[in-house]
């Protein structure tokens, strides 16, 4: 099966106390690696010299869209140091939902940003939500981005929670974009008493499917993140990790 690691955003409580001693959770429940989501103050190379002590891999990071405009060569020389191959754009502002304009030209900067990832040896994606399922001119958000963006310097990561939330098939959508997708969001929903987010292999999503499929379109890794936990969220990622194995 594909590596598994986890998303950080998960365990921001956790991490926001004790940074060392959750990753040491995260290694010690099975994960192979982490995408980060911010790096609780540490230098590049303290956290390579952590994670090389924990045997943890750095499967990528989230890094703001004000960070990617405004610190990009930073941003690269950090991600570079510590031995990060992805960086992915997790989120845009609001002004940026409102047309097809706005995210061609919006695409526009992410080919920039891919073509300075490039030629450091590195890989950029988008992360989307729901509200990129939009329809603008018979055609949804997601797509007009990923349209305007070079295939070679802006990638995908799926989620599966949000496409399953905008009444689409995850595994569908994923195989639109096969060869382009190297990291999928490993969530679940549950829909009673609200739609909300789920252990994995707790809720409605077919997680075999979507694994079985994230092995079709040559994705890298599986990374489970839960963007709300009803229980501690340490015990929630030891449930989904149990669940995935399975």
């Amino acid at each position: 099966m594909l590596p598994l690691g986890v998303q950080l955003y998960t365990l921001r409580d956790e991490t926001e106390k004790d940074f060392v001693g959750t990753l040491k959770k995260v290694k010690e429940i099975g994960y192979e690696g982490v995408e980060f989501a911010g790096f609780g103050g540490h230098s590049a190379e303290e956290m390579k010299k952590i994670l090389n002590k924990l045997e943890l891999q750095a499967i990528s990071s989230h890094v703001p869209l004000d960070q990617l405009e405004n610190d990009l060569e930073n941003v690269i020389h950090y991600h570079v140091t510590l031995g990060i191959d992805t960086i992915i754009c997790p989120f845009i502002p609001e002004e940026y939902w409102t047309s097809k304009d706005k995210y061609v030209k919006l695409a526009a900067f992410f080919n920039q940003v891919g073509e300075a990832c490039k030629q450091s040896g590195l890989q950029f994606c988008y992360h989307h939500h729901a509200f990129e399922f939009e329809i603008f001119d018979g055609e949804y958000a997601l797509d007009i981005l990923l349209a305007n963006t070079d295939p070679e310097l802006v990638k995908l990561e799926c989620d599966v929670y949000w496409v399953e939330y905008a009444k689409l098939s995850p595994t569908d959508y994923m195989k639109k974009y096969s060869g382009r997708c190297p990291l999928v969001h490993l969530k679940d929903m549950k829909l009673e008493p609200e739609k909300t987010f789920a252990e994995v292999g707790t809720g409605v999503i077919d997680i075999d499917a979507v694994i079985k499929t994230a092995e079709e379109i040559g994705a890298t890794w599986l990374i489970v993140e839960q963007d709300v936990c009803e229980r501690p969220p340490l015990e929630s990622i030891q449930i989904s990790y149990s669940n995935v194995m399975k």
